[in-house]
């Protein structure tokens, strides 16, 4: 499976909370497309929020946070890890 990161704008402003609840939105249909949603990230001041994932391909990403509520045409395949 191949990672990916992907970023929202316009989240201005959101609670942890609310990232909580829209990230459970991602969980709940996942599987649908074979996506795994590790973790998110929200810097509430610029309203980005940051989403790591595994999947089959960046568009099955972008299918599942689309139905969830918060589409994003910023995926990007991320296969260089240097820890």
């Amino acid at each position: 499976m191949a990672r990916f990161m992907d970023v929202h704008s316009g989240f201005v402003g959101v609670t942890e909370d609310q990232l909580r609840e829209a990230h459970e939105r991602d969980l709940a249909i996942q599987d649908t497309e074979g996506v795994s949603f590790e973790r998110a990230w929200l810097d509430p001041e610029s309203g980005k929020v940051f989403c790591l994932s595994t999947g089959p391909s960046k568009e099955s990403v972008m299918r599942i946070h689309e139905q969830a509520g918060h589409p994003t045409g910023e995926v990007y395949e991320v296969s260089v890890d240097i820890t």
